[in-house]
């Protein structure tokens, strides 16, 4: 019951939108989650509505549109979103063409009207691909077009053997005709929508940047011997309407637009500028600062250069400086993540793997890389207690790390015993609620006193 129990919480944080960019791709989200489980109760109801007709080809056909609702809820739940869009819309298609050509070719009596279809799909490829490249974006929606015109210029049918009969297609005409109509509506109008919020969201950002209306928390970093040594940073921002907007509202979008480069830039001057305020503290002058490089920010030409003048120009010592690395990263460019990680490792600067386990990084690559930190996802340590693959993962993340001469922290520690069972099997380091939630500078300043004094 555990586990169905950990399965029922991130079903309900994806359906409310936990940690998601935006509003729009909250609602992106749910939409896709709705679309597969109508996928599978349509796919249910037909299936046995024509098994007991007889007519099996359709029968398979309603077999393809369970498979791939259910593949696309899984993958969602996973947050795979690209995959799920990508068996979405490809198995739409393949069930929208299929009917329009064996079960409603065109007569005199019945126009084809399964072909309608394609018009909503092509404006919601527009929506559930928007942060994909241009070519998949327009691409998906361009081919629901030209096959739409296609379809609807065509009588050509490879067959006649399964095409339902007349009087049941003119019906049928009138009921796809009104219901792709309606859908063609109803996704225009939220694209209209999700298009205006995305503006609205740009516009915000840049002015938020412009007035320094970003604020950072700091989440604790203990070790075995429940001492402070370093702490996440976290990026906040202080709207002057909405308040304080967590990160997961307006961070993918920042990386779409361009605008996370002088954002990560900022976050870098700040944290810098607070390491060189803590060298002159004895009881701060060891606590390290862990800051997450984005993918356009480290692909940046000047950025080890930028990292390099940063640390001179304030005086620090670059080893209390750790940048973080998503495994998604780590795939792309190899030659060049090296080269540079190399030239900051070289000066002393500090490397950790963020999120071990969740990505598409191998050992081939760990082997290549100077990091110096592995940080086991919370998604391991949050059932590590009562899942057996979870637990089997956590001993094999330690057991590696520790062979590779990493240092191993587990993220997410949330109870005692966790922790416990970390620190058994040899991890040294935790960060998590059980022992500091992400809190202001003031806070985290009288959090370390209390811990290290």
């Amino acid at each position: 019951m555990p586990a169905l129990s950990t399965f029922a919480k991130r079903v309900r944080q994806l359906w409310h939108g936990a940690d998601l960019a935006l509003v729009g791709q909250r609602r992106e989200r749910r939409m896709r989650m709705l679309a597969s489980l109508v996928m599978v109760v349509i796919g249910l109801l037909w299936g046995l509505f024509f098994s007991l007709n007889g007519y099996w080809a359709i029968v398979v056909m309603d077999g393809v549109i369970i498979l791939s609702g259910l593949a696309v809820f899984a993958l969602t739940l996973r947050g795979r979103g690209r995959s799920a869009n990508l068996i979405l819309f490809g198995a739409l298609i393949l069930v929208v063409v299929a009917s329009a050509l064996l079960l409603d070719p065109p007569t005199l009596a019945a126009p084809r009207a399964s072909h309608l279809y394609l018009l909503p799909m092509a404006v919601g490829a527009l929506m559930a691909f928007r942060d994909d490249p241009l070519w998949l974006r327009y691409g998906v929606a361009l081919f629901c077009l030209l096959l739409f015109v296609g379809l609807a210029a065509s009588v050509w049918r490879p067959t006649d053997a399964h095409a339902l009969p007349d009087e049941v297609r003119v019906v049928g005409s009138w009921v796809q005709g009104g219901v792709s109509m309606v859908l063609f509506f109803v996704l225009l109008h939220i694209l209209q929508t999700d298009t205006a919020e995305r503006s609205e969201l740009d516009s915000d950002l840049r002015a938020a940047l412009r007035e320094r209306q970003f604020v950072l928390y700091y989440q604790p970093q203990l070790n075995a011997a429940n001492r402070v040594i370093g702490a996440e940073l976290l990026i906040r921002w202080q709207h002057p309407q909405r308040g304080l907007v967590g990160p997961g509202e307006f961070i993918d979008h920042a990386e779409n637009t361009g605008l996370i480069i002088p954002l990560g830039q900022w976050v870098l001057e700040q944290t810098a500028a607070q390491l060189r305020h803590w060298s002159d503290e004895p009881l701060f002058r060891d606590i390290g600062l862990a800051v997450n490089i984005s993918q356009k920010q480290f692909r940046q030409p000047g950025f080890v250069a930028e990292i390099l003048a940063l640390i001179e120009r304030h005086g620090i010592a670059a080893q209390r400086l750790e940048l973080e690395l998503t495994e998604t990263l780590i795939v792309h460019d190899m030659e060049d993540l090296t080269r540079k990680m190399n030239a900051l490792v070289e000066h002393g600067v500090r490397f950790s793997l963020d999120d071990f386990g969740t990505g598409f990084s191998s050992l081939s690559h760990l082997k290549r890389l100077p990091l110096s930190k592995l940080k086991i996802d919370r998604s391991f340590i949050c059932d590590v207690l009562t899942d057996a693959n979870s637990e089997t993962i956590v001993r094999t993340v330690i057991a590696l790390g520790q062979s590779m001469g990493m240092t191993v922290i587990a993220e997410g520690v949330e109870t005692e015993a966790q922790r416990r069972f970390l620190a058994d099997n040899g991890c040294s380091q935790f960060q998590g609620y059980l022992l500091g939630r992400p809190m202001p500078l003031a806070d985290f300043c009288t959090f370390v006193q209390r811990h290290n004094a």
